[in-house]
């Protein structure tokens, strides 16, 4: 039964920061893409902006691909954790806690869901499972 709770935590988060990658890579999903993210990144300060969005875009596709899968999980659980740290870094840690007033904590709980995931380990149901 745990590790259906795992499988089914690592798909929704996995599948979620996918969606986020192909926005700001594709523009997909109403996403900006590159050029309109990398815009957006540099009017705070993340230059250069489309660099900065490839990296993001990237991190959020692949992280949330590999997390899904449960595949090299320590790694995907970083690199989501990363741009979380980031979000809330560049973004979301000004305006407090709460996510009503644009705040940090969505960003924090997802954050802390990888490291956990990273941490307890993917489940049976991973790839890492029949790897290691």
């Amino acid at each position: 039964m745990i590790s259906i709770g795992l499988l089914l935590i690592r798909l929704v988060i996995g599948l979620s920061f996918m969606a986020h990658g192909a926005q700001k890579l594709f523009g997909w999903f109403g996403g900006h893409g590159l050029k309109g993210t990398g815009g957006w990144f540099e009017s705070i300060g993340m230059k250069p902006g489309v660099r900065m969005a490839l990296i993001a875009g990237l991190s959020e596709l692949v992280g949330g691909a590999l997390f899904a899968v449960g595949f090299l999980t320590p790694l995907a659980a970083l690199m989501i954790a990363g741009t979380m740290f980031i979000a809330i870094i560049k973004v979301h840690g000004p305006n407090g806690y709460w996510a009503t007033q644009n705040g940090y904590e969505y960003n924090l709980t997802l954050l802390v869901v990888a490291i956990s995931i990273a941490i307890i380990g993917p489940g049976y149901y991973a790839i890492d499972a029949l790897i290691f």
